[in-house]
């Protein structure tokens, strides 16, 4: 909402400019940019939930969208590898640890994938803890 209000006012602020390259060009691009950052990054958000129902052997992959609900359900059957992904660079700082499970169709799917922000998904330990918890559920001990 931030990048969608100061690019409509960058430019109409700059909206009397010649197509040369100056400042007045460059605070209409600006606020063009803002402007269409905005208006993507609200068109595009929404909620993802996630179950784990170890009674009935799945995982229920619900997206909410401004454009409808997307549910996709994952049997464990389905589920050859549950490894641990990351995405981001320890130079920055900045690192975002998910799921990444192997189905047997050959897909990789990002389960609790990063842009969606999981509280601990930047802590390694606790993605851990999620991926022993679900193989736990996937592979129960015996009784």
């Amino acid at each position: 909402m931030g990048c969608t209000v100061v690019g409509t006012v960058l430019m109409i602020g700059f909206r009397e400019f010649e197509w040369a390259m100056n400042d007045q060009t460059a605070g209409f691009l600006l606020g063009l940019m803002l402007l269409v950052i905005g208006i993507w990054a609200y068109a595009v958000s929404g909620r993802q939930i996630i179950t784990i129902d170890p009674r009935l052997r799945r995982i229920s992959v619900e997206d909410n969208s401004r454009f409808g609900t997307k549910t996709r359900i994952i049997p464990f059957a389905d589920i050859t590898h549950v490894g641990i992904g990351y995405l981001g660079k320890a130079s920055n700082h900045v690192k975002y640890y998910y799921l990444a499970l192997k189905l047997k169709n050959g897909e990789n799917y990002a389960l609790f994938g990063p842009g969606r922000f999981y509280e601990g998904s930047s802590d390694r330990l606790v993605v851990e803890a999620w991926k022993q918890r679900l193989e736990q559920y996937m592979y129960p001990p015996a009784p």
